[in-house]
């Protein structure tokens, strides 16, 4: 009885699948618009498709304010939200199923209680946002500009889908599910040192590769930083070498070297 039931679920599971897979035209057609993936070798690219289809089978998307999320839209975001786990795994994204794609930023209104115990409020314009359980919230034009927007090391999912990795053994905190103890511990090293080094040339008013936002914690500088090394992988290496070398051994891929 085992056996039939799990041929039956196997046969099931490949329906879900077909029914997602993404047809090569429309693939190539997104890989053109992004040249981070469109730098991917050819053997990537086609097991990239494979892990995005398997991803679109997976979630649930849904456009805000009306916009409606056609098929090149959902595929631009799976390929980008896929290509950090192109050679982990796809179950570090079960924690949630809907992305949310909204038509511009979002507009978050934020409550903070500082020392003294007084409340703050203040509005924060959102291009994208990872809550732990879901949903993920986009912004479309951020996500549509990706590819011109690479020069700047920006890429809004490959931002929130560092956030979800981070978040699969508890909060955002910047360290991500390590093998080991060993492992988490040389990851902190690294991640605070280059942290703190990035906040001490902000504050000196020198130049950064990465974005000022990164400077807001940890968990930010790890999300700001996997976004540079996927889609302005070279100025990343150069700058931020250990760090650099530490993403190419957790991601088992070097988008500096395509």
């Amino acid at each position: 009885m085992m056996g039939w039931w799990q041929r039956w679920r196997d046969w099931r599971a490949q329906r879900v699948l077909a029914r997602h897979d993404i047809p090569p035209p429309l693939w190539d057609a997104v890989l053109a618009r992004y040249p981070f993936l469109h730098r991917l070798a050819p053997g990537e690219r086609e097991a990239l498709r494979a892990l995005s289809s398997a991803f679109l089978a997976r979630k649930e998307f849904s456009g805000a304010q009306g916009l409606v999320v056609t098929d090149e839209m959902a595929v631009a975001i799976a390929a980008q939200a896929c290509l950090p786990i192109l050679h982990l795994d796809l179950s570090l994204y079960d924690g949630f199923v809907g992305i949310v794609v909204h038509p511009d930023e979002v507009v978050a209104r934020r409550h903070v209680t500082d020392p003294d115990g007084v409340v703050h409020e203040y509005d924060e314009w959102l291009s994208g946002e990872a809550m732990a359980g879901g949903p993920v919230m986009l912004s479309w034009p951020d996500v549509d500009e990706a590819g011109d927007l690479a020069i700047d090391g920006y890429n809004v999912v490959v931002h929130e889908f560092a956030h979800v990795i981070d978040m699969c053994n508890g909060e955002a905190d910047g360290v991500p599910p390590q093998p080991s103890s060993e492992a988490q511990a040389h990851w902190i090293g690294v991640l605070d040192g280059a942290w703190e080094d990035f906040c001490h040339r902000l504050d000196a008013g020198l130049p950064t590769l990465l974005d000022a936002y990164a400077a807001e914690g940890p968990q930010e500088f790890f999300a700001v930083s996997v976004e540079a090394f996927f889609v302005n992988p070279q100025p990343f290496r150069q700058h931020h070498p250990d760090l650099h070398a530490m993403l190419v051994d957790y991601f088992h891929q070097d988008p500096a070297m395509r």
